[in-house]
């Protein structure tokens, strides 16, 4: 079929012009230990990079594999590696999911290549790949895939400037992929500045000592206070009658134990106008558990039930699949709001800020805060001890853990309740800050993902060499038309075709 595009250019299938899925095979036998072994894991997906090159003494197979060389256009025809595809730059060996094509003399290779990662190609191959598990392209669906065929210096001229483009793209590409690690190492930063003090170094300097002064009693007096207000929430959960006088009795005094063996926090690089204590003096440490999962009465409830899975690596919660009822609150430990949850078990170190009344399983442990510390500040400074949570852990059978007790002998730095309002005002404001570098970066990613096939578009239109045809009428007339350069291929793959033998009939 050669209907006209443009006016110069045919279309027929990939079929008329390569033999999709033809591979010249080979052995282990038949390689040397130097030679290029390629997987479908080597290729970056979508960009078209060779991530890793090994060899044969490396990489060993049993299998038989396809050979290939320098200049073919190795296309990968299984999902969900459909988009994968390089030109070899060197001749090897590759699994039979990676299909050979040279399409040369008369296409130029480069032009196949960009062809292949093109829109009008990966829709048709996601229409008609098979399979249940792991589709692919087959022979028969691959040799009718659609191809725009332009005269030979033309498809040479496209893929120059499609070189130049799409390198510009790339570029782009890495620049922008590269902001996200600047952002978190800012943010690290600005987290690091805001709990050892210099965030408000200057702000501190202007300030009267009153403002800047923190008092031990009040400390201690207002973790009691927290203590027993909690006693009394879970006591009215379960129904349980009680006394002030009685559950005050029962208060124990925060543990004076500090414990930074490995010298992992930054608690001695903090202003002398700051108190050095630790997590159990500015809160009170709580552990989750899980109702009875068979107990309908318990679950279906209104009250989220929060397991680390739904603690993101900013600290935010996301909404969970299982919610408690009232009744299933007396079986599980609820969290007020401004709460910081702590993973302790398996992947230990990631930190939520809990932003509504929720309950939450056994692998958390959370921190209630006490009146002398604003819930941002201890987030803040809970969300340094990353190193600290996994070096000081212990190994259990199956994972890493740290129990409450140990939780609560981490450092905790503790400035006045007016520096840390000032501390927290102007961190957030630096976040709010690298959220909208990152929201601004994550728009110009899409529109630079969505350049790529704009421009391969464009290409495949005919619109990157309009100017060029019009200056070069003579490439691309006569027997440099796509017609006449049609009519070769035909001929060509005619004369390759394998001869049927005639059979005669012996005289008797």
């Amino acid at each position: 079929m050669t209907n006209s595009i443009l006016g110069e250019w045919c279309t027929v299938t990939l079929g008329d012009i390569v033999d999709y899925g033809k591979a010249e095979k080979c052995r282990l036998e038949d390689v040397s230990s130097s030679t290029w072994v390629l997987e479908l894991e080597d290729i970056q997906k979508e960009s078209s990079k060779l991530i890793k090159r090994v060899d044969a003494a490396e990489r060993q197979f049993k299998s038989t594999k396809n050979k290939f060389k320098s200049g073919d256009v190795l296309y990968g025809k299984l999902r969900p590696y459909l988009d994968k595809v390089i030109i070899a730059d060197q001749e090897g060996v590759a699994t039979t999911e990676i299909i050979p094509m040279d399409a040369s003399p008369y296409v130029d290779n480069r032009y196949l290549f960009y062809w292949l990662k093109g829109d009008k190609f990966l829709s048709y191959v996601n229409e008609v790949s098979y399979g249940v598990n792991m589709p692919r392209l087959g022979t028969r669906d691959g040799n009718a895939a659609p191809f725009v065929l332009p005269p030979l210096a033309e498809q040479k001229v496209i893929a120059e400037k499609l070189d130049k483009l799409l390198a510009k793209v790339d570029s782009i590409k890495a620049h922008l992929g590269a902001v996200p690690d600047t952002l978190k190492r800012f943010r690290q930063s600005v987290l690091a500045a805001a709990v050892s003090g210099k965030l408000t170094e200057e702000w501190r300097s202007t300030r009267a000592l009153e403002e800047l002064t923190v008092s031990i009693n009040e400390v201690h007096e207002k973790r009691k206070q927290t203590w027993i207000d909690e006693q009394v929430k879970a006591a009215v959960r379960k129904g349980v009658s009680y006394k002030i006088e009685q559950i005050a009795k029962k208060y124990k005094e925060p543990t004076e134990q500090t414990l930074d063996e490995f010298d992992l926090t930054l608690i001695k690089h903090i202003p002398e106008e700051w108190v050095s204590t630790n997590l159990d003096s500015v809160s009170v440490a709580v552990t989750g558990k899980t109702p009875k999962t068979t107990e309908e009465s318990y679950w279906n409830g209104d009250i989220p039930f929060i397991s680390p899975s739904q603690i993101t690596n900013e600290g935010r919660l996301t909404s969970p699949e299982r919610h408690v009822t009232q009744e299933g609150t007396s079986k599980t430990t609820i969290l007020p709001y401004g709460s910081i949850m702590i993973v302790c078990i398996g992947t230990i170190g990631k930190v939520g800020l809990v932003d509504k009344e929720v309950a939450f399983n056994q692998q958390i442990n959370a921190l209630i805060p006490t009146q002398v510390v604003l819930p941002e500040f201890l987030f803040f400074w809970s969300k340094t001890l990353h190193s600290w949570l996994n070096k000081t852990s212990s190994a259990v059978v199956n994972a890493a853990i740290i129990n409450k007790s140990r939780l609560c002998s981490a450092p905790c730095p503790l400035p006045s309740i007016a520096e840390q309002t000032e501390i927290v005002r102007r961190a957030e404001k630096l976040f709010a800050y690298a959220d909208k570098i990152e929201a601004e970066v994550n728009a110009a990613q899409e529109r630079v993902n969505k350049l790529t096939q704009s421009i391969l578009a464009k290409a495949f239109r005919g619109e990157l060499t309009a100017k060029w045809r019009e200056q070069n009428p003579d490439l691309i007339s006569g027997d440099n038309s796509a017609e006449a350069l049609l009519a070769k291929i035909k001929a060509e793959r005619e004369k390759l075709k394998p001869k049927k033998k005639i059979h005669t009939r012996k005289k008797v």
